[in-house]
């Protein structure tokens, strides 16, 4: 699956209303820089942060996906990063001068022809690409929602769907091209809803913008002649309401046949888009919706947050190393002969990592610290330790290239034994407490399996 990131040439917008908040907007597709990833921007907030469209920052999936950074809130983006995923897009930028997203017919289309009309064109580098090698599950049987997610060559979708009403019944739909079946198969299937969940919504000051143009609203339950003028009044017709024999309000005519499930497939698409990276891997999910395909997307991330965070600093796997030197210059600040870890060979993201600090007679300490009996000065070992911990925060913090780790204690520091040259120094940090820009870690130096060095280490993270 291996290829080169895409962006855009050049900018395109679409404007309409937003389904759930019925706000006007319009959004506009920008190019990016490679390993920016999908960025959005609220251009009618001052000083607005760019919002990364990834796991980190959804912070409501009850009826669609809404993400936030600093406060800032972006409502229902799945069918935009459905549009911008299924086209398989990488980098991009998009801005919004509203809440929302325009909700359009209620498919991925009008953003796919503006992404079109933008040109989608290849970048100077490799796409990181998550290889899925072992099954992950998600379940939630109160629903009986099961996903599963298995190893294969390829990147590809099986949904099914069941309802207990003939105008749906059960249906089923699999993907296995987003570059042949993206656009002619899924972009242009529009959400549904049931008549019996309407007013529900309503009640929750959602589906604003909603109406029989935006959406498909399949009837589940007898309607009473009393109801239609409210009806109407509900979903804006002047016309009369048709109860269509199709089971359809307004006896609207479905693009697919199973278009349904196929826009169960569209949304996953936009969710899936959360990892950051696209997969390979082939997901097969039963009744599953927004906040189940975002659970999986955590599930997924916290099995391989390893492997992401190695991509995104190392390209190229090397044997023993999560990190090696080259990666890590990318990371911390120092330069030689002040960078005192040569690799990382394990991390747990926000909680612990692991490194190692090869101790050479050609260190320029060596010929003034003790030069007859050559030992690692023991501020150094500390130093080596707070540098690891460096390394573990920047992984936790967004946009770390513009930050530093500024120590600002030191408690219980104990030197156990030297380190000489020859020695292998396992530097071992663990967060112990992460508050505002402030935290605390525990560090223990280790040759061989004798404790050398300890401390408790105090940091603050700054900007540059």
């Amino acid at each position: 699956m291996s290829r080169n990131q895409r962006t855009i040439k050049k900018s395109a917008s679409v404007s309409g209303i937003g389904l759930h908040t019925g706000v006007k907007s319009t959004v506009t597709f920008k190019p990016a820089p490679i390993n920016s990833g999908i960025r959005f921007v609220r251009t009618d907030v001052k000083k607005c942060p760019e919002i990364i469209a990834d796991i980190n920052h959804v912070i409501d999936i009850s009826r669609g996906t809404t993400i936030a950074q600093n406060g800032v809130q972006i409502h229902t983006v799945e069918h935009v990063l459905a549009a911008v995923s299924g086209m398989e897009i990488d980098n991009i930028s998009i801005e919004l001068n509203n809440i929302e997203p325009p909700v359009c017919d209620g498919s991925s289309i009008e953003f796919v022809r503006a992404l079109k009309q933008a040109e989608i064109i290849e970048q100077d580098a490799i796409q990181d690409i998550l290889i899925i090698d072992k099954i992950i599950t998600y379940t939630d049987p109160e629903n009986k929602v099961d996903i599963h997610v298995l190893p294969s060559e390829t990147f590809s979708i099986t949904f099914l769907i069941d309802y207990q009403i003939p105008a749906l019944g059960t249906q089923y739909s699999s993907t296995y091209s987003l570059e042949k079946e993206f656009e002619t198969d899924y972009a242009s299937a529009r959400t549904f809803c049931f008549l019996s969940e309407i007013e529900v919504l309503k009640a929750r000051g959602l589906i604003k913008g909603g109406n029989v143009d935006n959406a498909v609203v399949f009837i589940d339950r007898k309607i009473d002649e009393s109801e239609i003028n409210r009806l109407k009044k509900m979903f804006n017709i002047s016309s009369d309401i048709i109860i269509g024999q199709n089971g359809i309000l307004n006896g609207m005519q479905l693009r697919y046949y199973n278009e349904a499930v196929r826009h169960k497939i569209l949304d996953l698409i936009g969710d899936i888009a959360l990892l950051g990276v696209p997969i390979q891997g082939h997901i097969i999910a039963a009744r599953s919706g927004h906040s189940h395909n975002v659970n999986l997307v955590r599930k997924i991330r916290k099995e391989y947050e390893k492997v992401l965070i190695r991509q995104k600093y190392q390209k190229i796997k090397v044997p023993g190393a999560l990190f090696d030197i080259s990666a890590i210059e990318k990371i911390l600040p120092h330069r030689y002969p002040f960078l005192l870890v040569d690799k990382v060979i394990d991390m747990v993201p926000g909680e612990t990592t692991t490194a190692i600090k090869n101790v050479s007679i050609n260190e320029p300490y060596f010929s003034g610290h003790f030069p007859v009996k050559r030992i690692m000065p023991g501020v150094l070992i500390i130093e080596a330790l707070a540098q690891a911990g460096g390394l573990l925060l920047l992984n936790t913090i967004e946009d770390h290239k513009n930050k530093l780790v500024f120590f600002t204690g030191l408690d219980n520091v104990r030197f156990r034994k030297p380190a000489i040259p020859g020695d292998q120094i396992r530097l071992e940090v663990k967060l112990t407490q992460f508050r505002l820009s402030m935290c605390k870690m525990k560090g223990i130096a280790y040759v061989n399996d004798d404790v050398i060095a300890e401390a408790t280490m105090m940091a603050s993270v700054v900007d540059i």
